[in-house]
């Protein structure tokens, strides 16, 4: 094996050797040049150590002199596509390329009356030496080759009307998009702050031509190049906002979101975009004012409701949801009004995708800092003129909105509480747990006794009592007897219960009856293991400790909810039934009101009624109110076939579950006579 690989790096430096020599000796026959270019580039490409070897026979030289001082396009063309290549594979290779004099020549292909092949030759290995070498970044900039760059970007396309099918448009189309690529690598990885001040005086250029040519071969690398170049950089993303981009941004996102409801590549292209919107307001959320103005957090929640998006461009929409929120209090109330936060804790709750729930986190954590925030404002009356003015509007717009602030301060200290007895509940159910365990050793050493004393007379068993009197006193001194069994009587009763077997020794004395008892003990000791050792079904136990909620059969056993938005759910529902049954407010106040619900509607588990024999009874049949007939149709006419989304953002009857709206819907769709009052009332509405 090992005598193959040799004869083939053998192979490939005699091949390599005698290719050099070959375009050394036919300077007179370009083609044979050509030729011999070509199939170097396939070697290196084939082998990486080919390219190691290349450069250390002096041929990577040859052929950059070659490129220079030759006549022939077709040369020049062949002699910086195996160049680019040759650095792509080896990093040394790019080191030795990577040089002023390079650079120069680079920008003379360039700036003459060069055809479009050579220039995107000369493209492409400016980006093979500018990526990941911050010495690329400082050379493209020091020799001014970032500004003939610039210029292509300005000059590539003359045209908005874009007309790919002509072949003199594309070849400048694919010379554009390769300058947007380089201008990309040139301001980023590793991030160059200097190159990127050079490059945003391209902002007005991308900005037309994304506002005259909505194409996906314009705006992926336009958005691309605008997102690398203001990426972590304050100073370029205020030039941004000064000339108008974030603006031109959001009119793009408004049009393709409105489009995305035709074709899925309008949904697809729309995340390009947000992701360009996100990288601009990161580092200062203020910025997200400006897409306020065009009503950007409603458009966002319309494109997560898009089920061709896949988990990581949801992660993107839900990340851009906080950072537009983290400090508009505008963008907060269009999160709340538009039913976000059921979304987000859908999402948070089905997704499996770590980098979502983080996301997801992090707006539901904004939204507690929010209301925390505005409630002690309102409380302190802590507002100046101008943002009391600010309120008054908004509660002319929506009357809802100040109950629900007022009510927010309540609601975040009922989170706290229910976290801290969350966590009591588990220091408690730990000690249980050894309590129990304690208990079980002593249950275990009377039995032996019991079963040691058996074949023992009467008299033993009255000692027995005696001593088993004294371990029960003992646990009191431990902290496991109840306060109720202070008095003598309580005690004589509490012994006689809680040895069973040494009151059925005294009264029979039958070795028969003793096994028995023996067998029962350890049927409750195994049942109490079984259970997770919180229940004893002896009556001892009952007595010492207290029994816990029974388990009902063919339910779920549920566990303790530590997540605070999970916590809360309930206790927002409660506030907001309570606040719905004043008399003072009308049926159309308590509409609005139940469509700002912080949290999904949690259904409770009832007992359902069954037979002697164990089969549930049939549900009681609820007709659908007039009411609640509109309450579907408008759900659907927001949510579309969300079922579950509609079920907890409107106040149906107790018992209600998805399927039943559903069904409902289906049924009045089939017969539109039925639904057509109820349709038109929805609609004058």
């Amino acid at each position: 094996m090992e005598s193959e690989d040799t004869k083939k790096i053998q192979e490939m430096k005699t091949d390599l050797n005698l290719l050099l020599e070959c375009l050394k000796y036919q300077m007179d026959n370009p083609l044979s040049q050509k030729e011999a270019l070509v199939t170097i580039h396939s070697i290196c490409q084939q082998n990486s150590d080919a390219g190691v070897y290349f450069r250390e026979i002096g041929g990577l030289i040859f052929v950059q002199n070659l490129a220079k001082s030759s006549e022939h396009s077709m040369v020049k063309e062949a002699a910086l596509y195996t160049l680019g290549t040759v650095a792509e594979q080896d990093v040394y290779c790019q080191q030795t390329l990577c040089t002023s004099e390079l650079f120069e020549d680079l920008i003379l292909f360039l700036s003459n009356d060069s055809n479009t092949n050579l220039k995107r030759m000369s493209v492409y290995v400016i980006l093979v030496l500018v990526s990941n070498n911050r010495i690329g970044q400082t050379l493209v900039r020091e020799t001014g080759c970032i500004k003939v760059l610039s210029q292509l970007f300005r000059i590539g396309l003359s045209k908005y009307e874009l007309n790919l099918s002509d072949k003199n448009v594309f070849q400048n189309y694919q010379l554009w998009s390769s300058v947007c690529s380089t201008l990309c690598v040139c301001v980023n990885n590793p991030q160059n702050d200097e190159n990127q001040r050079l490059c945003c005086s391209l902002f007005p250029h991308a900005n037309d031509w994304l506002i005259n040519c909505i194409k996906p071969e314009i705006i992926r690398p336009i958005c691309s190049f605008i997102g690398l170049t203001l990426a972590n950089n304050i100073y370029v993303q205020k030039y941004f906002i000064s000339v108008g981009g974030l603006d031109v941004l959001s009119q793009v996102l408004v049009k393709l979101e409105f489009d995305s409801l035709k074709t899925l590549s309008n949904a697809k292209l729309a995340v390009v975009v947000i992701k360009t919107v996100d990288a601009c307001i990161a580092d200062n959320p203020t910025f997200g004012e400006i897409l306020s103005k065009y009503h950007i957090v409603s458009k966002l929640l319309a494109l997560l409701l898009h089920e061709s998006l896949d988990s990581e461009e949801k992660c993107s929409i839900i990340l851009t949801l906080g950072h537009c929120t983290e400090a508009c209090e505008e963008n907060q109330y269009d999160l709340f009004k538009n039913n976000g936060l059921p979304l987000l804790i859908q999402a948070l709750t089905e997704s499996q995708n770590d980098e979502l729930n983080k996301a997801a986190t992090f707006v539901l954590y904004n939204c507690k800092k929010i209301t925390e925030k505005l409630s002690l404002s309102l409380r302190e009356n802590a507002f100046d003129e101008n943002e009391a003015e600010q309120l008054k509007n908004i509660n002319m717009k929506e009357k809802t909105i100040e109950e629900y602030w007022k009510k927010a301060k309540e609601i975040l200290h009922r989170i706290e509480r229910l976290e801290a007895e969350g966590n009591e509940e588990k220091i408690r159910r730990e000690k249980f747990k050894d309590d129990v365990s304690f208990v079980n050793i002593n249950i275990q050493n009377t039995l032996k006794h019991l079963h040691a004393d058996s074949i023992g007379e009467g008299p033993k068993a009255e000692d027995e009592d005696k001593s088993q009197s004294r371990k029960l006193q003992s646990c009191k001194s431990h902290g496991f007897m109840s306060k109720a069994c202070a008095d003598d009587g309580q005690m004589k009763t509490l012994l006689k219960s809680a040895n069973p077997v040494s009151a059925c020794y005294r009264e029979s004395r039958q070795n028969e009856t003793l096994c028995k008892a023996n067998s029962s003990c350890n049927l409750h000791l195994h049942e109490e293991t079984t259970f997770g050792e919180k229940r004893f079904v002896s009556q001892s136990s009952n007595c010492v400790f207290k029994d816990p909620n029974p388990i009902v059969k063919n339910r779920r056993q549920q566990l303790p909810i530590t997540d605070p938005f999970t916590l809360c759910s309930d206790i927002i529902n409660k506030e907001v039934i309570n606040f719905l049954s004043a008399d003072s407010y009308s049926k159309m106040f308590k509409y609005r009101c139940s469509e700002i619900l912080l949290t999904p509607r949690r259904r409770q588990l009832s007992n359902e009624p069954t037979t002697s024999g164990g089969i549930k009874k049939r549900r009681i049949r609820k007709n659908f109110t007039e009411e609640e007939i509109n309450y579907l149709f408008s759900g659907v006419k927001k949510m579309g076939n969300h079922w579950n989304l509609i079920l907890w953002s409107f106040p149906f009857q107790q018992g209600r579950k998805s399927v039943d709206l559903a069904h409902k819907y289906h049924k009045l769709s089939k017969h539109p006579k039925c639904a057509a009052p109820l349709l038109e009332e929805d609609l004058s509405v």
